[in-house]
């Protein structure tokens, strides 16, 4: 690993703007959050992995691999984050390095051509290009190559540098971050600034949600400006340190771009959450609080209690006929970040208790909200093993299982119905109707029918009733050997066709009648 990369990753550990490290010692704070990755442990995701689903769904933006063709190679629909225009993001570039480029030194040069050709054919905004573990231990300098492939052709191209064995997903959700503010944050100014103008950080659009949410900011006069990245053009990204206000959706992830913006800019951000009806009035209230004080007109703030008062109004309309379907449901919810609270107080408005939630990449701030939230926090958890997971849903009573893919099969051994709400879903839950159609997925699942079926005993389980036919006796009149154990097939008399075929439709047959001892019939 690089002098320069070591250093950018102990600045990263060391975030000042993370409660966790807030909470530190001097010393405990100088190590940061690192944790050596084990053999094995990329599956739950390296650096490499963590930078590229930061930076992924900008959607404008060529995204080049670096590696030999198992690290990437294909990268379409890596996390349903939507677009509303390229698509080039979904495609997945590789230079595609073999042993002989590794062993004879051609990294450099081939990733130079890939350029190129990624330049010539699809004409990106711009091209990401990522280091992974190999190009990292063989010391591609891609900085430079990136330097010289951008002056030639005049297309930024950016240099990530986060091989996979720098750490954790997390970590590479950083680094990614950082090379926003190395490269591209602020290289490129609006042609217009409002006293409206906003960022959103840390939401990915996954299934339109950010669609979801955009038509409130709307009505309201609010522009998004920089957007990272979800729905997010190269020059959006590039323009954000215009903006009045930054909305941060997961602090664990960008919390170093919020941060650094504000120091670099003068741009205030706060935590926000859009799931919910409670949390996304709070945050369209934090947002407009915000770009009042930085100068917008005080109306803003009447013209957004409007709003509120009318969305709420339609969306607790929409949810009334779900409420009694319901109401009393128990609920496990395993996921992660921000949702570890906004989704539980979402569920707790509608009369569902949460015997369970899931305290994985959340801060100490998240982790505050929920013992607001429940009261205690009994019912917080950390990575929970399919073991426990399993008993859990058995011991609880619970109804539904609220997670991501990799869990969905400990519901159904467990019996009990699951709905996704993790990045891999493909039903959007953002905004007020966001909700509306979160409570009809639960409703959709924990009221199936299905399940009432599935639960009871299997028909060969069940206790025979009714009169059960007698053992079959004799042999077979044709063949005469008796069934094993004494028991022969009884026989089965077949009646005889109330009329012969006629000729003419089936000549030769006319004779031919079902016999009262074929051998078929025994």
């Amino acid at each position: 690993m690089s002098e320069a990369l070591k250093s950018k990753i102990a600045a990263v550990l060391n975030e000042p703007g993370c409660a966790t490290n807030a909470t530190k010692t001097d010393v405990l704070r100088k190590k940061g959050c690192t944790k050596q990755l084990t053999p094995g442990a990329a599956a739950g995701g390296c650096a490499f992995d963590g930078a590229m689903i930061a930076l992924q769904p900008i959607v404008d933006v060529a995204h080049l691999v670096h590696a030999p063709a198992a690290c990437w190679s294909n990268g379409w629909d890596n996390r349903s984050s939507a677009s509303s225009g390229s698509e080039l993001y979904r495609k997945g570039f590789t230079t595609d390095l073999s042993e002989l480029d590794i062993v004879m030194g051609h990294g450099e040069k081939k990733l130079y051509r890939a350029l190129r050709e990624v330049i010539e054919a699809e004409a990106p905004a711009a091209v990401f290009v990522y280091a992974t573990c190999v190009t990292a231990l063989i010391g591609d300098d891609l900085d430079a190559v990136c330097k010289a492939a951008t002056v030639k052709w005049g297309t930024p191209c950016i240099p990530v540098n986060v091989p996979g064995f720098a750490g954790s997903k997390n970590l590479g959700n950083k680094l990614g971050g950082e090379a926003l503010l190395d490269h591209v944050i602020g290289t490129l100014e609006p042609e217009t600034v409002t006293p409206y103008d906003v960022n959103i950080i840390g939401d990915y659009n996954l299934s339109g949600e950010l669609w979801q949410v955009k038509p409130l900011l709307d009505k309201l006069g609010i522009r998004i400006l920089g957007s990272i990245a979800g729905d997010a053009r190269y020059r959006q990204v590039a323009m954000a340190h215009r903006a009045k206000v930054t909305m941060l959706v997961c602090s664990q992830a960008l919390i170093n771009v919020a941060r650094k913006m504000q120091e670099r800019y003068g741009i205030p951000y706060f935590e926000g959450s859009f799931y919910g009806i409670s949390d996304t009035s709070q945050s369209l209230r934090r947002m407009c609080e915000l770009l009042v004080d930085q100068g917008a007109p005080k109306d803003l703030l009447n013209r957004c209690e409007v709003l509120i008062a009318r969305e709420e109004a339609k969306a607790w309309a929409a949810l009334k006929p779900f409420r009694p379907k319901v109401a009393g449901r128990k609920v496990l919810l395993y996921t992660g970040g921000h949702k570890s609270w906004s989704v539980v107080s979402a569920l707790q408005e509608l009369g569902m208790e949460v015997v369970g939630t899931s305290m994985r990449k959340a801060t100490a701030n998240d982790r505050d909200r929920v013992i607001e939230i429940m009261g205690d926090d009994k019912h917080m958890y950390e990575n929970m093993a399919p073991r426990e997971m399993y008993q859990m849903l058995r011991d609880a009573g619970a109804d539904v299982l609220l997670s991501g893919g990799r869990s969905q099969f400990v519901a159904l051994k467990a019996l009990v119905p699951w709905v996704d709400v993790n990045q891999e879903k493909h039903e959007p839950y953002a905004g007020y109707m966001g909700m509306v159609d979160l409570v009809r997925a639960i409703d959709r699942s924990v009221n199936n029918p299905m399940w009432a079926d599935l639960r009871a005993p299997a028909p060969w389980d069940a206790p025979l009733t009714g009169s059960v036919v007698p053992a079959p006796s004799g042999a077979c009149p044709v063949t005469g050997i008796s069934a094993p154990m004494g028991r022969a097939p009884v026989l089965v008399p077949q009646q005889v066709a109330a009329a012969p075929l006629a000729p003419a439709a089936a000549p030769g047959l006319a004779a031919m009648t079902n016999s009262a001892t074929d051998f078929e019939d025994c």
